[in-house]
């Protein structure tokens, strides 16, 4: 299989030099256009060459028609994309989807292609002659983006900080079928672990009735991919040479390019395997086995050019069973197409998603200042030159800036052209490759460019931080050379003995579609970071290191199109990040997820800006991007993944509509769950009822002046019913912090829709759904509704059994106070009537639960998640101890904790609510025990806020008089 591999994989080419690190670009967009009047064909050479002068930024006189788009004019296949729609718009040309871009590789092909098939006028030539005003690329590093005092943090604040969160996903029996199909016929590789999981899935699949294909040849047909070496650990990484990093990083993840390349055409499923701890590293354990994270940067990748077919990267923790794991796999291969990254941990099945956090986490950061010692790679891009500027500017420290570029040369007369006058030094170089014999092409006008753009950034990284009042040491290192690496960090010990700031920002980016990423490109684009870093890491050695920071990018976090390499290097530094708080708990380690820079660096540059745009990705702001290092160094101790963007447009977007989520299947057959929206990986579970009072009891016999209001029990109910329908077969543990903010009423009796949202997260063995209870409604003279949240609180689930316990027995007391008086002052008709009497017990309450009370709900055989009528025994015992003590009646105003007990099936005989106030908060707790004490519900920290003052609670009256003795007793037995 291997071999397999290795014969579909380019040759490798020789080693390349590091270059400049890039924005990632958004998958490409479709594009349209209005027809035009048709063209003279002897004008449409002149047309398209201005097209391209317009794409380019270089003047007519420069474009030879043998020029190859990519090699000479350095279009990417990005900006090809973009070219083509426009040739296509200016002649009236329809789309073609069998059309390549490779077929076109030259301007005189792209010229044929316009005179054979355009048969609509040309457009106007405004905006697009040679030498047209365009929009300019990078923007030069100069006063714009540098400053000799620190920025402040309020541009950064307008920008959301993301973190990657695990979010729990339903059991695969509730999700929709992925279309996959396993048996006979199908045939499957399954690249092997070591550690038995390759064969006990091959074994299952044979059978099926699957043929496992061992050694394909070439052309075979291929359903798909079981990608397992990940599943290995690969040990420890500081015991690592490097040619074991590479071996390990071959294995895992250039194998499988080489290999889902050559099965590009086929559009096979891939199912990834790793054991990075179940979570995908997003834990406080941290990444195990973190090499894993290369395999699901690229898997993720993958999906991006293949979105129709089953792509999954499915992570394990260490010590599951390699049977379990094989059955887990092909389950998930048949079930469960809405999210890519999945992980076990336990009975919990996770994706990933992003939550919003405050930088400021209650630990102290990172102070800066003349003695702390920075190293910084990648120091002569444009964006890490602004950085070093701000870091330099608020420190004053060391800063060692190492770059495979040359030490710039401050006399240098073009890096002063290059900043005043760009257009012009364009024309000088264009003069002086022409001078030399050689043929002058853009690609090498723009190679000079980049370098002279990099010496210009690198000098302004040194004269910042000289200007600063630090000291710069700049080194000229390729960081994939080992021995040059530790030359420059024998250096850095020599000197300071100490990394307090490791910014890793090198890298490269080259975007095509893997059918068209030859193995030089995948090998350049991967190794710069993974193993610049590698050879960092291993010549800091045991030098002590305070803090990491390593550039990652949204490619590395969602995978992006023509980006497998950068997103599995980005993605793998992100897993040995996490992999630190095991492996190297002294360093705290942070990755930035950026997106597209805006104003400075490589990604302004051509039409990355516009397909930035049609994906609805906003790219970052400068004045945001370039204190945001400081910040997350100083503002808290948090270490982690940071994901730095403000829309993220289209890398947001479900790969099903409805999460995957089979609404079917997972139906609950509650009162509260009526349809089971979706549950998307970014969003919530959404169930949708629909309630009726003229239909529904528990609406029926609850109004307030007459209109039917939700019971707050109802309320609760609705969230435990919505946590079990994407959870049968666990427990309610508790129904936690529920606030009843605002009354959902049914006004005029008429029907509506209630809207139950949940988000669920790991704790520990528990799952716990945040809920919101929420309603709509038109308003008069109102366009858009009214959207209400009504109840919010938190659900939490279990796995461990029920331990039975004893509550607060209830005692005799005096004269009681029977239902007929109680409910000439409240207002609940008979299905909520559920008091029979309630009396004074000491610094008590006791309320006794009415017998043979009318059904809750219809239709009544629909099973409920707890027993609302319980909970409605001890709001209602509360009231009485309220009314009679205060003339107050009080309406849920919140809950801290209600807990459900013993089974109902269970019940001796009477219940009772004993509710103990606690005046000194205004709060109650209450059980709901029989006679002999046996607790089947808990209620702790309830609160109520006022419906009315001043009630007439004369039917009450032996309360009251009950509670003034028991006082009077209290005292004088004091």
């Amino acid at each position: 299989m291997i071999r397999f591999a290795e014969e579909r994989r380019p040759a490798p080419a020789g080693p390349a030099s590091e270059p400049v690190a890039a924005a990632p670009t958004p998958p490409q967009p479709r594009e349209t256009a209005a027809p035009q009047p048709a063209p003279e064909v002897s004008g449409v050479r002149e047309k398209v060459l201005a097209i391209v002068a317009e794409k380019t930024g270089y003047p007519r006189e420069m474009l030879d028609l043998d020029l190859d788009l990519e090699a000479d004019l350095g279009i990417d296949t990005v900006k090809q994309a973009e070219m083509f729609a426009s040739v296509r718009a200016a002649f009236d040309i329809p789309r073609e989807a069998s059309l390549k871009l490779r077929d076109f590789p030259t301007l005189a092909h792209v010229i044929r292609f316009a005179e054979e098939r355009g048969a609509g006028a040309a457009a106007s030539s405004a905006g697009t002659k040679p030498g047209a005003e365009r929009a300019p690329e990078g923007a030069a590093v100069g006063d714009s983006t540098m400053s000799r005092s620190p920025r402040t943090f309020e541009a950064a604040a307008q920008v959301p900080r993301r973190v990657p969160v695990p979010r729990l996903r339903p059991a695969l029996g509730l999700c929709k079928p992925t279309g996959v199909t396993l048996g006979p016929g199908s045939r499957v590789i399954v690249m092997p672990d070591q550690g038995g999981v390759a064969a006990a899935l091959s074994e299952r699949l044979a059978a099926a009735g699957v043929t496992v294909v061992q050694d394909p040849a070439p052309n075979e047909r291929i359903d798909g991919v079981y990608w397992l070496p990940a599943l290995d650990d690969e040990g420890s990484l500081a015991a690592m040479e490097l040619a074991d990093w590479r071996a390990a990083l071959d294995l895992r993840v250039k194998s499988l390019y080489s290999l889902m390349r050559g099965l590009f055409e086929q559009n096979a499923f891939l199912v990834s395997a790793t054991r990075l701890g179940g979570r995908h590293g997003y834990e406080d354990a941290g990444a195990s086995a973190p090499l894993g994270g290369a395999v699901t940067g690229f898997t993720k990748a993958y999906k991006r050019e293949r979105p129709d077919a089953l792509v999954k990267a499915v992570d394990f923790e260490p010590g599951r069973a390699a049977a379990e794991i094989a059955d887990i796999l092909i389950q998930e291969t048949q079930r469960g197409s809405g999210a890519v990254e999945i992980g076990y941990q336990g009975a919990q099945r996770c994706s990933i998603t992003l939550e919003a956090r405050p930088v400021e986490d209650g630990q102290p950061g990172l102070a800066l200042d003349s003695s702390t010692v920075f190293v910084v790679t990648g120091a002569a891009g444009s964006i890490v030159s602004a950085i070093t500027a701000d870091l330099a500017s608020a420190s004053g420290g060391t800063f060692y800036l190492l770059d495979v570029v040359p030490e710039p040369d401050p006399a240098n007369p073009e890096l002063q052209k290059f900043a005043t006058d760009r257009e012009g030094l364009k024309r000088d170089i264009f003069a002086r490759i022409q001078a030399c014999g050689l043929r002058a092409t853009p690609a090498l006008v723009e190679k000079e460019l980049a370098a002279l753009e990099r010496a210009q950034a690198a000098q302004s990284a040194i004269d910042a931080v000289r200007a600063a009042g630090g000291n710069a040491q700049y080194f000229s290192v390729n960081l994939t050379d080992p021995e040059a690496v530790a030359q420059a960090m024998d250096e850095v010990r020599r000197r300071s003995g100490r990394v307090d700031v490791l910014l890793h920002a090198a890298g490269v980016e080259r975007s095509h579609f893997l059918p068209d990423k030859d193995r030089r490109e995948f090998d350049l684009v991967f190794d710069v970071k993974s193993d610049g870093w590698f050879n960092l890491l291993r010549a800091i050695g045991d030098m002590p290191l305070g803090a990491t920071v390593a550039f990652s990018s949204v490619a590395g976090r969602f995978g992006n199109a023509g980006q497998t390499d950068y997103s599995a290097a980005n993605d793998l530094l992100c897993k040995i990040a996490s992999s630190f708080r095991a492996t190297r708990p002294a360093t705290r380690a942070i990755v930035i997820d950026w997106t597209a820079w805006g104003g400075i660096g490589m990604a302004t540059r051509g039409s990355i800006p516009k397909m930035m745009e049609l994906a609805g990705i906003e790219m970052l702001p400068p004045d945001a991007g370039i204190p945001w290092i400081r910040r997350e160094l100083t503002a808290g101790g948090a270490r982690g993944e940071v994901v730095v963007a403000r829309a993220l447009g289209v890398l947001m977007n479900e790969w099903d509509p409805a999460g995957g989520l089979d609404p079917l299947a997972a139906a609950a057959p509650g009162p509260m769950v009526g349809r089971l929206a979706g549950m998307g990986i970014h969003g919530p579970l959404t169930v949708e009822t629909q309630l009726d009072p003229a239909v529904q009891p528990f609406l029926h016999d609850h109004q307030i002046e007459g209109t039917p209001v939700l019971p707050g029990v109802m309320g609760v109910e609705a969230f435990a019913e919505a946590a079990l329908a994407v959870f049968p077969g666990w427990r309610i543990d508790a129904v936690e912090d529920v606030s009843f903010q605002s009354p959902f009423k049914f006004y005029r009796r008429e029907p509506r829709a209630v809207r139950v949202e949940a988000v669920f997260h790991p704790e520990g063995e528990d799952a716990v759904a945040v809920c919101r209870l929420m309603g709509s409604r038109t308003l008069a003279n109102q366009e858009a509704p009214q959207i209400t949240t009504h109840f919010t609180g938190r659900v939490r689930l279990t796995r461990r059994p029920l331990e039975p316990a004893a509550g607060l027995p209830p005692r005799a007391g005096g004269p009681s106070v029977t239902a007929e008086d109680i409910y000439r002052v409240y207002f609940h008709g008979p299905a909520y009537r559920v008091l029979a009497r309630a009396w004074i017990d000491g610094s008590r309450i006791v309320g006794e639960m009415a017998a043979n009370l009318p059904g809750n709900h219809h239709p009544p055989e629909q099973p409920l998640a707890l027993e609302p009528r319980l909970l409605e025994l001890c709001f209602q015992t509360v009231g009485l101890w309220e009314l009679s003590m205060q003339s107050r009646m009080g309406l849920p105003h919140h809950a801290a904790r209600v807990s459900p007990g013993r089974r109902l099936d269970l019940i001796e005989g009477t219940l009772y609510a004993v509710v103990t106030p606690h005046p000194e908060d205004q709060s109650f707790d209450a059980d709901v025990v029989d006679a002999a004490g046996n607790r089947y519900l808990q209620l702790s920290g309830y609160r109520t806020v006022a419906l009315a003052e001043g009630v007439n609670a004369e039917p009450l009256i032996g309360l009251r008089r009950q509670g003034g003795e028991d006082k009077e007793l209290s005292a004088t037995a004091d």
